[in-house]
């Protein structure tokens, strides 16, 4: 990991593989984000994390689905939610140019 130039470049290594692509969501301003990944992993369905993050389930979905990013407050609402950072959760592409 000596090459690695930011903290973005370590997590895209530890987090990031050709299995993951499909766990990734592209956004319309570049950022990616594992949202629904964690969340099926853990087996949490849209309903019970919108109503833990106080918002509505369609929000979690456009969220999943790369149509919405959500504000900074929200973000750090699902970080702690799963006990990650912020950038373990959403990757912006053009940090890892």
């Amino acid at each position: 990991m000596a090459d690695m130039e930011s903290k973005l470049d370590i997590l895209k290594a530890l987090y990031y593989d050709e299995n993951m692509e499909s766990e990734l969501y592209i956004g319309g301003d570049g950022v990616k984000n594992r949202l629904e990944a964690l969340r099926k992993a853990r087996g949490i369905r849209q309903e019970k994390l919108a109503e833990a993050l106080g918002v509505s389930r369609q929000t979690i979905g456009s969220l999943e689905n790369g149509r919405y990013n959500p504000s900074i407050r929200l973000a750090f609402k699902i970080a702690r939610y799963f006990g990650l950072s912020i950038e373990e959760i959403f990757i912006d592409e053009e940090e890892q140019k």
